[in-house]
Formats: C-alpha cells, sequence, structure tokens
C-alpha cells in the first residue's frame, strides 16, 4: 500500500541494515542478491518478503553479515551522475575534512583503489567553519557546475551543519546525484555518532538499533568497558589501549591470533571485571583467556579480586593465564593463589603470552 503512494510506475526498495555496500551484497538464508532495488510498485512485497528477517552480507559486514528487520521504500529518481561526497573528522588537518568524488553510487574503497586521484579532499578549520567559498569549490571539484553546483554547495553547506550540530563522527552521502531533471539531491546517508556527546544529543541516541550490533560489544558498554569482538581465538582483558593492542600484536607475532580488543580501563571494579570476563569466556571462538595487567591506576589486587569472583560466578571452562605486574601485584598473586581456582599465573609477559597461544592450539 505504500508503495502506490509514490509517483511514477516504479519505486526503491532498500535493505535498512548498518553497513555500507549493500547494493552488491547477498542475503544469507535465500542467497538474493542485492539489498537496494528499482521495481515496480506491485512487487514491492514480494522484494520486501525476501529480505525481511533474513542477514545480508556486504563487503563492510565481514561473513556474519547484518539482520535485516526493515526496509525503506524511496522515490525512483531518473539521475544523471553519480557523486561521492563525505565528511569526517582528520587527524592529519586537526579538524574535519571532506571527501568526494566525481564518481559515486558504489563503494568508496573500489572507487580509491581503481583511481585514488578520483578521490578529492578539503580540510575545514573546525574553528572558522565552512565558508560559502569552500563549499563552492568543493562541489566544483566533485565536477558540478552551473546552477547544479550552487544547489550542491548548498547542501554541503547544510550537511556540514549537521555533522557539527549533531555531533557526528561521520557524514556520508553515496550517491549525491544530479537529476535528469536538473535537481542535485542527496540519495542516500550513512551516519556516525560520537558516543561521548550522547548526553547532548539524546533524542538520537535514542534511535540507536542494537539489533545491528555485536551482543557482546552492546553488553560491554553497558560496564564501560572498551571492547571489540575480533575473530581469533586467544580472549584478553588488559588495561590500557596500548597495552592492549601491544598485547595482541605479540599473539600474532607468536602464531596465535587475538579473539578481541578489550580495554578494563583505570577505573574498573569488581563488578566490571566480573562482566568483562562473561563477555570473553562466553565467546564460543575463545579458547584461551590471557589476563594482562600493568598496576597503575588499575590496581593488580582489584583485578585479581575481579578475577575471582567472575570464575567463582561462572565457572572456568578454558585455560586462563593471568600476567600481573605493578601496584599490588604481591597482593594480587595470592589472591589468585588461595582462591584454589586453575589458573596459570606468569610474570613475564612474552612467556604468558606464549602459553595463551599454546593453550589455545589444543
Amino acid at each position: 500500500e505504500k508503495a502506490k503512494s509514490f509517483a511514477g510506475d516504479e519505486v526503491v526498495i532498500k535493505t535498512q541494515v548498518l553497513a555500507g555496500g549493500r547494493g552488491l551484497g547477498h542475503f544469507k538464508e535465500n542467497n538474493f542478491q542485492g539489498g537496494v532495488h528499482i521495481i515496480p510498485k506491485d512487487k514491492a512485497g514480494e522484494f520486501a518478503e525476501k529480505m525481511l528477517g533474513k542477514t545480508l552480507i556486504t563487503k563492510q559486514t565481514g561473513a556474519a553479515g547484518k539482520p535485516c528487520s526493515t526496509v525503506m521504500l524511496a522515490e525512483r529518481f531518473e539521475i544523471k551522475t553519480e557523486k561521492y561526497f563525505a565528511i569526517l573528522m582528520d587527524r592529519g588537518s586537526g579538524g574535519p575534512i571532506m571527501i568526494g568524488s566525481k564518481t559515486g553510487g558504489t563503494s568508496i574503497e573500489d572507487i580509491a583503489e581503481k583511481d585514488p586521484s578520483a578521490i578529492v579532499k578539503v580540510p575545514v578549520d573546525i574553528m572558522e567553519g565552512l565558508s560559502d567559498a569552500q563549499a563552492k569549490e568543493m562541489a566544483v571539484k566533485m565536477g558540478f557546475s552551473g546552477a547544479q553546483a550552487d544547489s550542491a554547495a548548498k547542501s554541503i553547506a547544510s550537511l556540514y551543519k549537521v555533522f557539527i550540530d549533531c555531533d557526528c563522527t561521520m557524514v556520508e552521502i553515496n550517491p549525491f546525484a544530479e537529476l535528469t531533471d536538473g535537481r542535485v539531491i542527496v540519495c542516500d546517508a550513512k551516519v556516525g555518532f560520537d558516543d561521548n556527546a550522547a548526553f547532548r544529543q539524546k533524542s538520537i541516541h535514542e534511535q540507536r538499533d542494537e539489533s545491528q550490533e555485536d551482543p557482546q560489544e552492546v553488553e560491554a558498554k553497558k560496564f564501560d568497558l572498551n571492547y571489540i569482538k575480533l575473530d581469533g581465538s586467544v580472549a584478553c582483558m588488559v588495561n590500557g589501549a596500548g597495552l592492549a593492542m601491544s598485547t595482541m600484536d605479540l599473539l600474532k607475532f607468536l602464531g596465535g591470533s587475538p579473539a578481541n580488543f578489550l580495554d578494563v580501563g583505570g577505573a574498573a571494579n569488581k563488578e566490571t571485571i566480573t562482566a568483562a570476563f562473561k563477555i570473553i569466556q562466553g565467546d564460543p571462538d575463545v579458547k584461551s583467556i590471557l589476563i594482562n595487567i600493568f598496576g597503575g591506576i588499575m590496581r593488580c589486587d582489584v583485578i585479581a579480586d575481579g578475577v575471582v569472583a567472575a570464575v567463582k560466578e561462572v565457572g572456568l571452562t578454558k585455560p586462563l593465564i593471568v600476567r600481573l605486574v605493578g601496584t599490588n601485584v604481591e597482593k594480587g598473586r595470592q589472591i589468585i593463589q588461595e582462591s584454589g581456582l586453575d589458573v596459570i599465573a606468569m610474570s613475564d609477559f612474552t612467556e604468558a603470552a606464549k602459553k595463551a597461544v599454546e593453550m589455545a592450539g589444543k
């Protein structure tokens, strides 16, 4: 019924999943090709049935894919040319940067790989903001001319305002299109928001769809744990992002593969450590667990208390190697030793990593 409300004989149906490359993706369950289609209006129900409740796999989702619980119907445009446009934060220039291309409608990674010179980059001074001249310059570099360049520049300025006012980490438009009737239209958008600004962007963050996220990452966020699921077999629980990265590098160097990035931070307590342990032990891909703590702000005895409490609560079904060094290390080791748990305690970083890799391979 909704499809009938659009002008013309055709309508666009789009899978609503948080990933790019939908048009070239496929659905896992029925191998139906493509998450974006131009279809006759009377076929909307048929196509929706092939998408809803299925899992879309694209170049950006990995083999696991993303569940499709919603589809969007949109007006079918007659597109003359497709461009690409995005705004994101750039560490190199210390502020926002606009990225554009005369070619759009497909993955920007593919465009960049085929012709790196096709990518246009224009940094913006975050204190001065985006000027009308910069917006027009960007539009021209993207291949717009005449009245279409003015229209595109107006859209670019509006998109920059959204980027700043809504605390975005990225605004990506693909395609940014010129239609056969002369209009310049933002046809599709992907927008990322800064989690740290959730307190002042409540109406936006309340729309978060957790079904599109890894359940373990959603659970970790409840306890302010910095957790990212990876595809290896050695789980890591570490304090500090730098040590976490070093731990993962060493595991890889020694022939293993990390199952996650997990930084418990400096303010962790027994409750958060228990939550972290439940998350990594609940991962079916994990074959061994390495806890690597350099006690500074985060004391070794607090980690030890948390580990013991977690094991007693959820049990220990996988080999656990614990390396503690730093503040209250002796007290931490004593807590683990007196717990009577089947834990391998080590003080050398490399030896602990070797043991974790060895146990994961058994």
